[in-house]
């Protein structure tokens, strides 16, 4: 299994620390779970224009195969204007949605204020639905006040919730990828 940490940002830090911070537990806590991280910054991207993504080259082809190879998902951006980054829905947009259809996605968000963390819910989890992929309820979302002047998470409510997240994916992808014989429900 391969868990893919997106920073879906092309300007900025701390979306790329707090996604970083999840895979490197996820990876000490679930060694058997291959973990990458995808930073949309070192990558040069072109728009997204409608045409099939199979017929896009460069970084951008790049970009699609490693998202679309993916079996689970780590997402976070900023916050800008009250929404996400262009950068992040040009990924989206670039994604055909079956490549994303029945995969887990945690999100997380940063921001300058408190009031964007209502961006998760109104635009991050409808695009999830679009692409009918599984969303972990635990998303988090980091206000300036919960990181240091060296951009390290200070916030020990907020690190355990990270934690939490992480752990919520990995639940949530084994519980689906699980055999059939191996599900027992209860009524």
């Amino acid at each position: 299994m391969k868990l893919l940490g997106i920073s879906g940002t092309i300007t900025g830090i701390k979306p790329f620390i707090v996604v970083q911070k999840i895979l490197d537990e996820v990876k000490q806590n679930h060694p058997e779970i291959e973990v990458e991280l995808l930073n949309l910054r070192d990558y040069d991207i072109q728009f997204c224009d409608g045409r099939d993504p199979s017929t896009y080259t460069g970084d951008t082809k790049k970009v699609i195969d490693i998202v679309s190879s993916a079996d689970f998902y780590i997402i976070g951006t900023p916050i800008f204007q009250g929404s996400i980054t262009g950068a992040l829905k040009n990924l989206f947009d670039l994604i055909h949605p079956k490549d994303l259809r029945n995969k887990v996605m945690g999100f997380i968000a940063t921001g300058g204020t408190y009031q964007h963390y209502l961006v998760i819910e109104n635009q991050l989890n409808p695009i999830a639905g679009y692409f009918r992929a599984y969303v972990a309820p635990g998303f988090v979302y980091l206000q300036n006040d919960h990181f240091n002047r060296q951009n390290e998470i200070i916030d020990e409510d907020v690190l355990q919730r990270l934690t939490a997240l992480g752990e919520e994916v990995v639940f949530m992808q084994k519980a689906l990828k699980a055999p059939k014989s191996d599900y027992q429900p209860t009524v």
